[in-house]
Order: structure tokens, then sequence, then C-alpha cells
């Protein structure tokens, strides 16, 4: 089979008369810029405003998703990522997993919140009892009518946060059902220790120390769940160790 001819076009311009590249012999289009060889104007689709197009086109899309991912983060952070939990922020630096309150019944509420708060206490986070405290606080009260248990447990977060009021109040109620039972006076005795009233505090540590065995020997939910307290209290009373402080 004889050769293809090669068909060449000698009256074409041997550069692009728009951007000045060499042509080879084949072709009717520049093979940079897609212009016409001929020399005549390009269409809309070619000639200098369609490679500007061309070369602008790779960076608007990079720019186009750019914004897009900043706009995603955005609408993560303040718009539609799910609401951080109140105790998000310790979960995260615990490394825990967080928890969101909100959603638990208001008894796990309150008892989330004390173990948070007594926990801070424990590890001297004294700022962050302040900042979990009046949480704490406030959803006991929602808890009311409240039982001896859970009065201590209100007394003891006025005692971590030095308001002797509060805790001395959860004791006289806890008292005036049960004149010997152990948490109101140890709420009792520790309320006295921060009012600086060492009568007092000397009154109760004694009426602690008369009722502890045949009050630890009820078996008392709140005795169970308060043992290693109740010992400690015994200490406090005894003088062995501070008084203002669980």
């Amino acid at each position: 089979m004889p050769e293809r001819e090669a068909f060449t076009f000698p009256h074409m311009a041997k550069h692009c008369v728009h951007c000045g590249a060499a042509l080879g012999e084949r072709g009717k289009f520049c093979h940079r810029c897609g212009a016409p060889r001929d020399g005549t104007a390009p269409g809309a689709s070619t000639g200098p405003d369609a490679t500007r197009t061309v070369a602008i086109l790779p960076w608007a899309i990079a720019g186009i998703s750019v914004l897009a991912l900043i706009a995603f983060i955005a609408g993560q952070k303040f718009g539609g990522g799910s609401p951080a939990p109140t105790t998000a922020a310790p979960a995260a630096a615990s490394g825990a997993r967080a928890v969101d309150i909100a959603s638990m019944s208001p008894q796990e509420r309150a008892d989330r919140l004390f173990d948070r708060v007594m926990t801070l206490v424990t590890d001297g986070k004294s700022d962050s009892v302040q900042f979990f405290a009046p949480m704490a606080i406030q959803s006991f009260e929602a808890l009311q009518p409240l039982d001896a248990h859970r009065r201590y447990d209100l007394g003891l977060l006025g005692v971590v946060t030095g308001d002797a009021t509060m805790a001395r109040a959860q004791a006289d109620t806890i008292l005036a059902s049960n004149p010997t039972h152990l948490l109101g006076l140890i709420l009792g005795m520790r309320a006295a220790g921060l009012q600086s009233d060492s009568a007092a505090r000397a009154t109760f540590a004694q009426r602690l120390g008369a009722a502890l065995v045949s009050e630890r020997a009820k078996g008392l939910p709140e005795y169970i769940d308060h043992g290693n307290d109740i010992d400690a209290a015994v200490r406090e009373a005894d003088g062995r160790t501070p008084v203002t402080r669980q």
C-alpha cells in the first residue's frame, strides 16, 4: 500500500500570530492557545481570553474548594454539629467519652454533677469546683423533696464551696427526722468547723462518736455509699484530720 500523502498547508503561518508558538507542518489550530493558524480571529472558545480562562480555572476551582472547606468547618463548630455537652471539656481533657447530661434524668444529672465536683475537689481543681458546683446544687434543688442521702450530698456541696449556711441547713433537716443520723451529724460538725464554732463542732463530734456503732448497724444505703466519708469524719472528730473540707 503506498504511503499516505502528508498534507501540508504552505499558506499557513509557521508561528501562531496570537501567542507566538512555533507551529508544525500539520494542524489547523495552534497547539498552545487553540487559535486558527491562518490568523483569523478566534471564536468564543479560543484565543488569548480562552487561554487565560484555562489557566485561571484550576486556581478558581482550588479557591472554591478552600472556601467550601472553611464553610464546612464553621458549620460544624457553630451550626449543624452535635451540641457540646456541659461536661465536654473535662471529658476531652481526660480522654474519656463526653457525656450529654441534658439527656439524663434529673436524678442521674444530679449524681453525675455531684461526682464531678467531688472528683475535682480530690484533684485540687478549685476553679473547676466553683464552676460545676452551682450546677450540681441546682440539680439537687430540682429533686425536692430530698431524702437524707440527697440532703447529705447537697450539704457536702456546701462544705466544699465554703457555704456553711447551706451545709448546716441540710444537717438540721436530716437531724430533725433522726437526731442520731450519722450524715446529719457529720454535716453539722463540718459546718461548725467552717464557721469556726469550736463549741458546736465539739458537740457534733461527741454525738457522732456516741451514735456511730448503733447507727452503722442499721446498714442504711447512705451509710454504705458514704462509708469512707464516715470513716474520715470519725478521724476528724478525733482531731486527727482537718475539719473544713471533705
